[in-house]
C-alpha cells in the first residue's frame, strides 16, 4: 500500500532553544507554567501509528519560540491582535511574553524554525502527490478542556473531538466518516467548535484539489493531567483508538477519487481497518463508560 498521508504534528514539543531563552521575559516557574497550558502534549505519540504507514512532520520546537500554524503574514493571521502571531509576544493570559520582535529578529526567526518547516511538510506532500496523484494532510492537535483567556471560542461547554476543515481542502465524506466512527466510539464531536480550519502547504492551498486536509484536536481532559502534565492511565485506550481512526481514514483516501467538482467520493470500508473498528468500537464503548463516570 502506497504512503499518501502526512501526519503533521505542530504543537507537541516543549523545547525551548538556550539561544531563544533570554528573550522571554518569564521566570523559569512561570515558563514552565506557559509551556504546560500551551503545548498539545503527546500527539506525537497518540498519533503515531505501526499500523498505518505515514510520513511525519514534526515540528521540534515549542510554539512558543515561533509557531508554524500561523501565517507568515501578521496581517493575514487573525490571532496577531492577541500577541499570538507567528512569534507570539503575549502569553495565554494576556501578559508580556517576549520584548517587541525587531525586523532582524523575526527575519532570522523564520529563516530558523517556519521556512525549514513548512519546505519539509511541502516536500513531504509534493513527493506524495508526483507518486499517487493524491495526499492528505493530517493536522494533530490537542486542546485544553477549558478555554484558555486568550481563545477566541470561550464556550466552556467542549466537546471530546474537534475537527477541523476547509471548504476547498476537506472532502465531506471524510468528514462524515471521522465524526460517524467517533461517534460510535463513544466521543462528542465539535466541527470546527472550538476551532476551525485546518493546514495546507501554500503552494497547495486553494489551487489543488488532489491535496486533502483535515484538522484532528483531541480534549486532552481524556488523557492527560491537566494540572500536572502526566498521562492517565485511559492514555492508550485513547491511543489506540486515535490508531484505528487512522486506519479508517487510510483506507477512505486510498479508495476515494475526487470528482469533476473535486469532491471525494464516500467508499464502503471493508479492509481489516473495518473489522478491526468493531471490535475495538466495543472497548471504546466500555473505556468510554469508564471515562465519563
Amino acid at each position: 500500500m502506497n504512503i499518501i498521508t502526512v501526519l503533521h504534528i505542530p504543537h507537541s514539543s516543549s523545547y525551548i532553544p538556550a539561544e531563544e531563552r533570554e528573550d522571554i521575559l518569564l521566570s523559569d516557574e512561570l515558563l514552565a507554567d506557559e509551556i504546560l497550558k500551551m503545548t498539545d502534549w503527546y500527539t506525537d505519540e497518540l498519533f503515531t501509528s505501526d499500523i498505518v504507514k505515514c510520513k511525519f512532520v514534526r515540528y521540534p520546537v515549542s510554539r512558543l519560540i515561533l509557531d508554524p500554524e500561523r501565517f507568515e503574514d501578521d496581517a493575514l493571521e487573525i490571532m496577531a491582535s492577541r500577541g499570538m502571531g507567528v512569534i507570539y509576544t503575549k502569553t495565554s493570559e494576556g501578559k508580556a511574553l517576549r520584548h517587541a520582535v525587531d525586523s532582524n529578529t523575526r527575519k532570522r526567526m523564520l529563516e530558523k524554525y517556519y521556512i525549514p518547516h513548512h519546505a519539509s511538510l511541502s516536500q513531504a506532500v509534493s513527493s506524495i502527490l508526483a507518486k499517487n496523484g493524491k495526499a492528505l494532510v493530517i493536522d494533530c492537535h490537542s486542546f485544553p478542556s477549558s478555554p484558555l483567556p486568550y481563545e477566541i471560542d470561550q464556550d466552556k461547554n467542549r466537546h471530546d473531538v474537534c475537527l477541523g476543515t476547509d471548504s476547498f481542502h476537506t472532502p465531506k465524506a471524510l468528514i462524515q466518516l471521522i465524526a460517524l466512527n467517533l461517534k460510535k466510539m463513544g466521543y462528542s464531536v465539535g466541527i470546527n467548535q472550538p476551532y476551525g480550519g485546518t493546514l495546507v502547504p501554500m503552494e497547495f492551498c486553494r489551487k489543488d484539489r488532489r491535496v486533502a486536509s483535515i484538522m484532528i484536536e483531541v480534549n486532552r481532559g481524556l488523557y492527560m493531567d491537566e494540572m500536572t502534565g502526566a498521562k492517565t492511565g485511559k492514555f492508550e485506550s485513547i491511543k489506540e483508538q486515535i490508531q484505528t481512526l487512522l486506519c479508517l481514514i487510510e483506507e477512505f483516501q486510498q479508495q476515494a477519487e475526487p470528482d469533476a467538482g473535486g469532491e471525494w467520493r464516500g467508499i464502503t470500508l471493508k479492509s481489516q481497518a473495518a473489522r478491526r473498528l468493531a471490535w475495538v468500537t466495543d472497548v471504546c464503548y466500555q473505556t468510554f463508560s469508564l471515562i465519563h463516570r
